[in-house]
């Protein structure tokens, strides 16, 4: 077994379900999106992210793309929330919440590409 491989297969996963976690609930209620989830996430794809660097292949440059989406998504919704929250008169009401959200949907679906390129890549594996 390559730990590396495993490493780099917790953290794509993670990233997913983290993701998955904050987007799940109604759109526009934000008290079913927690802020330490979507920070979660964020820090999760930031570092597989970093793991995908060095890869040289097709499927790694694949793989750095969808993580790339991913993070720009998932700052641009932590801004999104930040301005939401600490500067918007209106605080954090159903159309911040949408906004944010759906941000991370955008996100959800780059990771839901990477974990799916990691299954691809894992079962055309031929030991040799």
């Amino acid at each position: 077994m390559n730990l590396e491989k495993v490493v780099f297969g917790f953290f794509v996963v993670l990233a997913a379900t983290l993701n998955f976690g904050f987007f799940i609930g109604d759109i526009s209620d934000p008290t079913l999106h927690n802020p330490y989830e979507l920070f979660a996430a964020v820090v999760v794809n930031l570092i597989a992210t970093v793991l995908k660097f060095g890869d040289r292949t097709q499927i790694g440059a694949v793989h750095l793309a969808t993580s790339l989406v991913a993070v720009l998504q998932l700052v641009t919704a932590s801004l999104a929330y930040g301005y939401a929250e600490y500067v918007s008169s209106a605080g954090m009401d159903a159309g911040w919440t949408a906004s944010v959200v759906s941000l991370s949907a955008g996100a959800l679906l780059a990771n839901v590409v990477s974990v799916v390129l990691l299954v691809v890549e894992t079962v055309s594996f031929h030991r040799g």
